[in-house]
């Protein structure tokens, strides 16, 4: 099916909207989720402030394929709990929002040139942690994309182009990782090493003159990259919202810092003037 085609599917799906904004969260520790902290702060301050979407479209760093790319189809999606050895409080938490199906399967219509399918999977706690303080009432219905890690990073560039369609749709596209995650360097309350914060001040002054092709290219970031971010996992969703936002967009940021010495707390609002 041409892109013409599933544009006018999606016409009939869902309203016309005013154009969404794209969004980009540093989600950093579990722990997030159930303290209240200047990050969990922000992010609630920001939920109050968006225009309530007809839909979600979440990536996550914590859905990762290899070969494949995948869309959540669904109908309640299921809260996962991948992490391990935190306080049962994090364990009590639950996040019933519906899904959208069929929003799910026009979107890999859309996305027919990246060969992506159906799959179950449900809201790994990249997603539903920071989409509690966003939507905390559940009421918004949410699905998610996964992240083929064997790609090129110019690849998740063109996917979030791609869905940037949605966002006239009352949908909104949201990222969850982050753009420094090495744990293998963390320090419990520890200075930010030299190389997270030179990284996360590259990505932000690429960010803000739109030069996303830098972003994308592991030569230009050399091995500031892989000192940052050892895989990718946590960077790419960074890329993919990016991707989805246009010239007319001002960039906002909504937390920044370095926590636990090697992970970036810099969350991002693509949103038109």
């Amino acid at each position: 099916m041409d892109t013409a085609s599933v544009l006018n599917q999606l016409k009939q799906t869902l309203k016309s909207s005013p154009r969404m904004p794209v969004i980009f969260i540093g989600h950093g520790s579990p722990m997030n989720i159930i303290e209240d902290n200047p990050f969990s702060q922000s992010w609630l301050k920001l939920g109050e402030s968006l225009p309530k979407p007809q839909a979600v479209l979440v990536v996550s760093a914590h859905w990762m394929t290899k070969g494949n790319t995948f869309v959540d189809v669904s109908p309640m999606p299921k809260t996962i709990y991948d992490f391990y050895g935190f306080p049962e409080a994090l364990y009590a938490q639950q996040y019933p929002a519906r899904g959208e199906p069929k929003l799910a399967r026009e979107v890999i219509a859309l996305l027919d040139d990246y060969q992506v399918q159906d799959d179950i999977w449900g809201l790994d706690h990249g997603a539903w942690a920071v989409l509690k303080s966003l939507f905390p009432e559940a009421d918004v219905p949410v699905f998610q994309l996964s992240i083929d890690v064997t790609k090129e990073m110019n690849w998740h560039l063109g996917i979030g182009k791609t869905l940037s369609e949605l966002r006239d749709k009352g949908v909104l596209i949201l990222g969850s990782g982050n753009v420094v995650h090495n744990l293998h360097a963390l320090r419990a309350g520890g200075h930010p090493h030299d190389w997270a914060v030179e990284f996360d001040a590259l990505v932000a002054n690429k960010l803000a003159v739109r030069d996303f092709t830098s972003l994308a290219d592991p030569k230009m970031m050399g091995s500031l990259l892989s000192m940052a971010n050892p895989t990718l996992e946590h960077y790419i969703p960074a890329l993919t919202v990016a991707g989805a936002s246009n010239s007319q967009d001002q960039i906002y940021t909504i937390t920044e810092g370095i926590d636990l010495g090697s992970v970036s707390m810099r969350s991002f609002v693509f949103h038109g003037s």
